[in-house]
């Protein structure tokens, strides 16, 4: 039985020439300028001689991208009266790799919960750490409306100690003060 893919040996960096479009299909790896197919990544040139498609093994791992619906961990770095800026640390499920973001991005009051939110600064507050779901990449939009997502770890606002679940509030161990969040249903946990 013939092998349907071949590795080949030749490798490639972003944009150098592969092939064209009459000898081939552009494959994962690669883009096509008018009818010739360069390469997208670093790598290895690899063709499955079946399908007549032509791709590219990238050599090291490619950063992930921000899609909708991925879950992520953010801090929130500013609040205005009807949305939440943050800053997004990881995404979960796709490793420890670093990934490119246009600036931060925003969980509007719309979707912080199910239910009206009068007062942004009842949910969240400067500094918390919240797990969000994307639900607009081109905006940059995200969303804590399900029980498992909303803020994983909050500090008090009198004395930044970090604040503890206390039914559905939270309560400083060390001055006393409670506060409201938008908690996650595994605050506390670090599970993501």
């Amino acid at each position: 039985m013939e092998d349907e893919s071949i590795d080949e040996t030749i490798f490639v960096m972003p944009g150098d020439f592969v092939g064209t479009t009459e000898e081939f299909i552009a494959g994962e790896g690669t883009y096509v300028n008018v009818s010739d197919i360069y390469s997208l990544n670093t790598g290895y040139v690899n063709i499955n001689r079946k399908s007549r498609m032509i791709s590219i093994r990238p050599k090291t791992d490619i950063p992930p991208e921000l899609q909708e619906g991925d879950i992520v961990v953010a801090e929130i770095t500013n609040m205005r009266e009807s949305v939440a800026l943050v800053n997004i640390g990881a995404i979960k499920g796709k490793g420890e790799r670093e990934f490119q973001t246009n600036g931060p991005a925003a969980i509007h009051v719309s979707n912080v919960k199910d239910s009206y939110v009068k007062n942004l600064s009842h949910e969240f507050s400067m500094s918390d750490i919240v797990k969000a779901k994307v639900i607009n990449t081109q905006n940059m939009r995200l969303s804590t409306a399900e029980n498992t997502l909303g803020v994983m770890k909050a500090y008090c606002s009198k004395c930044r100690t970090a604040l503890v679940k206390d039914d559905d509030r939270l309560k400083c161990p060390a001055c006393g003060r409670t506060e409201k969040r938008k908690i996650s249903s595994d605050y506390g946990s670090g599970i993501v």
